[in-house]
This record gives structure tokens, C-alpha cells and sequence, in this order.
């Protein structure tokens, strides 16, 4: 969960420059890092993006121990973290600006899940 906060607190600098293609990537990360941070407490670990997603979908989503639009919000960080690492065109600062408050959101209620499960997660 560190490394999410560290994330997120990287992409709101990046966006205050107008770096948007590298604040979508850091605020997707932040996403992927407490997804996998989630996935942890059941005992899952994957090595692929694609295969946090889709359990993290199972585990959390359908389940409604998270709310489902952090799903949507992870698997669109995807998409435009891809866009702004290796698309031609930028992410535009709207997009930015929408994904990192979903970031901030998904951060945010896995770190209260985690805390209700008992982890010392205050002050990361």
C-alpha cells in the first residue's frame, strides 16, 4: 500500500506540470499496487497485469467486498497507462485528471478494507 500512496502522490505532481502521459501511468499503478496489495490478503499473487485485473474482479468486484467500478477504473488505468507509455498521442488532461481521482478512490477503500481486516496499515 506504500507504494500505492507513493504513486499517487507522484501523479498529482506529474499532472500539476502537465505531464499527463506519465500521471496516467503513475495513477494506474497506484490502482495495480493496491489491487495486488487486496489479492494479498486472500493469498493471491500473479505476475501479470491482465491476471491482477481478472481476479481481482472475482475476488473483489463480483463479490461486492469492493465496489465494482474499481474494476472499471483499473482496467481503463490500463488502457491509458498503454496510451501514454506507448501511444502516439497523449493522454488528455481531462483523462488524467478522471483517472487519478478513481486512483485516489480505489487506493483509498482497499486501504479501509484492509483496515477492517486488521491490518496496521495507518500512516502509509
Amino acid at each position: 500500500m506504500a507504494k500505492a500512496h507513493e504513486s499517487l502522490c507522484v501523479a498529482a505532481e506529474l499532472l500539476a506540470q502537465e505531464h499527463t502521459d506519465f500521471c496516467a501511468s503513475r495513477a494506474y499503478y497506484a490502482m495495480f499496487y493496491a489491487a495486488e496489495a487486496a489479492l494479498l490478503d486472500r493469498d493471491l499473487a500473479f505476475s501479470k497485469h491482465s491476471a491482477v485485473m481478472a481476479r481481482f474482479g472475482l475476488e473483489y468486484a463480483k463479490t461486492g467486498d469492493l465496489d465494482p467500478k474499481h474494476l472499471k477504473a483499473l482496467q481503463s488505468g490500463f488502457a491509458a497507462r498503454n496510451q501514454g507509455d506507448y501511444g502516439l498521442l497523449p493522454v488528455p488532461k481531462e483523462e488524467a485528471v478522471h483517472l487519478l481521482a478513481q486512483a485516489q478512490a480505489l487506493v483509498a477503500d482497499v486501504q479501509a478494507y484492509l483496515e477492517r481486516k486488521g491490518y496496521p496499515l495507518a500512516g502509509v
